[in-house]
């Protein structure tokens, strides 16, 4: 709640007073001691009693039914906490879990296409029922569709807000947020009533890139801000994945030079999982259940459809169904929105 006090300096000051209550203790003389520390972060913490009415805080978050972890919490994310400087909190709205450590970040336009949109869903949709929690930032486009595809396979979501608790943003997104909290965690570092400004966001993308074992871009514009995650990813050590576009589109052009820099370019989720050989012996085991109503042929058909793009010779090898049973239950999916046809006559999951 400090100003001028970060991460970086308090990491400093931990260092030479070793617990956070020594240096809210600490004299003026002590804290002068302390190299490289500007004078308005020493009157900060000498005057933060009188600047500051921490017990409201604590208020706002209990009545807003959050909590509030440090760096010390066994939840608070490990990889987030190696990054140059972690959050020293997290609000934490809804309930993190330890399988969330096993995380990928998604990211891209705000202005997307359907496409995009729908590249957003599918990749998300089986990340998610891969057993991996989708860490995005609650924008609209591709953050939004990030968050329905992870839902959508009643998988782990997190989101991670560039605002305090109290001002999330984008407005419209509250139900989702709200949805969000029952899989998963709506998160901030910021305190309760931080409302949005142009720093609050490149600070909240740390955290996305950071959360995981990679950073996947959808789909991202020449100046598109997902490219600030994508060079935090970078220099974080994580895996950045890039989803490619049409080379005559300029949503497209983000996601392409970032390939062309160096990128994992994405089709599927394969491409994403087979990076993990190194934390998992095997692939992460799907977890998740079919839709509650399906049964008979087209519980065979729909569960013949692989994590990524099938092919209907392949649906029907797999199901043991003719092939007039097959298209006709196809047919079926694809007017409830279980699944989708692509080109070709391959097909994939919706839900």
């Amino acid at each position: 709640m400090m100003a001028h006090v970060g991460p970086i300096r308090v990491r400093k000051l931990l260092e030479v007073f070793g617990e956070p209550q020594r240096i809210l203790q600490a004299k003026a003389a002590e804290l002068g001691q302390v190299d490289g520390l500007p004078r308005n972060t020493v009157e900060a913490l000498l005057n933060w009693e009188n600047e500051l009415d921490l017990p409201a805080e604590v208020e706002r978050v209990r009545q807003f039914g959050a909590t509030v972890i440090t760096q010390d919490d066994p939840i608070y994310s490990p990889s987030l906490r190696q990054i140059y400087d972690p959050p020293l909190v997290l609000y934490v709205w809804g309930k993190l879990e330890e399988r969330d450590h096993n995380a990928l970040g998604v990211v891209g336009s705000r202005r997307t296409t359907h496409y995009g949109l729908e590249c957003a869903k599918r990749l998300s949709y089986q990340v998610a029922y891969s057993g991996i929690t989708v860490v995005s930032g609650l924008a609209r486009g591709i953050d939004t569709a990030a968050h329905q595809g992870a839902l959508a396979a009643k998988g782990r979501t997190i989101a991670v807000l560039g605002t305090g608790l109290n001002h999330l943003y984008p407005a419209e997104n509250r139900a989702l947020a709200e949805k969000i909290v029952q899989s998963g965690a709506v998160i901030s570092e910021f305190p309760m009533d931080t409302t949005p400004d142009r720093q609050t966001f490149p600070m909240r993308n740390r955290i996305i890139s950071g959360w995981g074992f990679g950073l996947l871009v959808v789909e991202a514009g020449a100046n598109s801000g997902a490219l600030i995650s994508a060079s935090q990813a970078t220099d974080q050590g994580r895996n950045l994945y890039a989803v490619p576009g049409p080379i005559d589109r300029p949503t497209s052009v983000g996601t392409n030079r970032l390939i062309q820099q160096g990128a994992k370019l994405v089709i599927s989720v394969d491409d994403i999982l087979e990076d993990l050989q190194n934390l998992f012996p095997d692939k992460p085991i799907l977890t998740t259940s079919t839709p509650p109503d399906l049964e008979g042929d087209l519980l065979k058909i729909y569960e013949a459809i692989e994590s990524s793009e099938t092919s209907i010779d392949r649906i029907i090898d797999a199901s043991g169904l003719a092939a007039n049973v097959v298209t006709s239950g196809l047919l079926q999916l694809e007017m409830r929105r279980l699944v989708k046809q692509l080109p070709g006559k391959f097909f994939v999951k919706l839900l």
